[in-house]
């Protein structure tokens, strides 16, 4: 029971028809002030806050868009040209981070912001994922295109144009639960072929991955989804593969 509701009192019998003692009255629950109120706590917050209940409006959006942020989606700036032509300097793409949360794992082709403090430098990068664990990358074909366990991929509907697969010859077996990862300007970026004598190889393990690059959201002009590209779809699995 409220602790906030008063006890009834008993009243003057002579102003109230009798009633016969095989009947039952009912006599509603009295309510405190705000006992009941869904509202009351939202009330008291709107009372204490300056602006009232535009100010806790808004604190509420932008307390939901820090868990969003956090935990969600997040926005990233393009910083360099290392992924022209597809994505730009000054470019915002929307990062899901929540592609890889409940099991799934990163996959040739994705485009991936990670952190690269310990591996690449002290920063947030952007790359594409050429080689998952167990795969055997290298470069090049006698065409000039990457080799991932054994098939030769076409990447020419994503690198930038007059860009080969890389001036850098490799061989590298990507170890299990890190990526191999590359710029799709390759002439202008600098990714797993730069460091492969660093520590960790030039792989990035799965777990420095923010998330997966899904949309470009700004500037309008260039709002488009980044989808996966079918360069790497006929990709044998790692199991067997020869160089």
């Amino acid at each position: 029971m409220d602790t906030e509701a008063q006890p009834t009192t008993e009243r003057d019998r002579s102003s109230h028809p009798s009633v016969p003692a095989d009947v039952s009255q009912e006599t509603p629950e009295a309510e405190g002030p705000e006992g009941r109120s869904r509202f009351a706590l939202a009330g008291r917050i709107t009372e204490w806050l300056p602006g009232g209940r535009i100010s806790l409006t808004l604190l509420i959006c932008l307390l939901f868009l820090l868990v969003l942020n956090a935990f969600v989606a997040q926005p990233f700036q393009i910083p360099s040209g290392s992924m022209e032509n597809g994505l730009r300097i000054g470019d915002r793409v929307l990062v899901n981070k929540l592609a890889y949360r409940f099991g799934a794992e990163p996959r040739r082709g994705d485009v991936v912001v990670f952190d690269g403090t310990g591996y690449f430098g002290n920063f947030d990068y952007i790359k594409r994922v050429v080689g998952v664990g167990g795969d055997h990358v290298v470069c090049c074909d006698k065409e000039g295109r990457i080799k991932v366990n054994g098939r030769s991929v076409d990447e020419s509907t994503f690198l930038y144009p007059g860009d080969g697969a890389s001036t850098v010859d490799f061989d590298v077996v990507v170890p299990e639960g890190t990526l191999f990862v590359l710029g799709d300007h390759r002439s202008h970026s600098r990714d797993s072929r730069d460091h492969l004598g660093s520590p960790g190889g030039g792989m990035i393990p799965v777990g420095r991955v923010i998330g997966r690059a899904d949309w470009i959201l700004w500037p309008y002009a260039h709002l488009t989804r980044l989808p996966r590209p079918s360069a790497y779809a006929r990709v044998p699995g790692a199991e067997g593969a020869h160089g």
